[in-house]
C-alpha cells in the first residue's frame, strides 16, 4: 500500500510565466518597437519596419493612453498585438458585431484578426425534401 503524503509536504505548483523567445512581459513592455520587431517572427517584422498606416497609428495611440475607456472598439483587424495593449479590452468587429476580446500576454506578435473569426461554422441537417431522388423515400419526421 502506498503511503499517504501530507498536504504540507505537496508543493504548490506555480503558474508558469509567459515569456516571448525569453524575454517577461515586463521585458516586452520596456523593449521599443525595433528591438521588439527583432524577435517577431518574419511577417510581424516586416509589418513593423514598413510602418503603421494612419488607422493602425491612431489605434495604437488610443490604446496606449491610460485615460482610454474601455473597451476600445475598432474595426482595424491588422494591427499586431504589442505589448502595450496587454491587459485592454478591444471590441473587434468581426463584419457583423463587435466582440469583445481581453488581450492577454499569450497574443503578443498575433494580430487581432486572429482573435475575431468572420465566418461561422454552420452544421447542416440531413437532406431535404427535394434534394435528390434518394431523398423522396425519407421520413419527414
Amino acid at each position: 500500500m502506498p503511503k499517504r503524503v501530507k498536504k504540507s509536504a505537496i508543493d504548490l505548483r506555480k503558474k508558469k510565466e509567459f515569456t516571448l523567445h525569453g524575454h517577461s512581459v515586463a521585458e516586452l513592455s520596456t523593449m521599443t518597437i525595433a528591438d521588439l520587431a527583432k524577435i517577431l517572427p518574419a511577417r510581424q517584422r516586416r509589418t513593423i519596419t514598413r510602418g503603421f498606416n494612419a488607422d493602425q497609428q491612431r489605434l495604437i495611440d488610443h490604446v496606449s493612453d491610460p485615460k482610454a475607456k474601455q473597451p476600445i472598439r475598432t474595426h482595424c483587424r491588422d494591427v499586431l498585438v504589442l505589448p502595450a495593449f496587454v491587459g485592454k479590452r478591444l471590441a473587434i468587429f468581426s463584419g457583423k458585431e463587435f466582440k469583445e476580446v481581453e488581450i492577454r500576454p499569450e497574443m503578443i506578435g498575433h494580430y487581432l484578426g486572429e482573435f475575431c473569426l468572420t465566418r461561422r461554422f454552420e452544421k447542416h441537417s440531413g437532406p431535404g425534401v427535394g434534394a435528390t431522388r434518394s431523398s423522396k423515400f425519407m421520413p419527414l419526421k
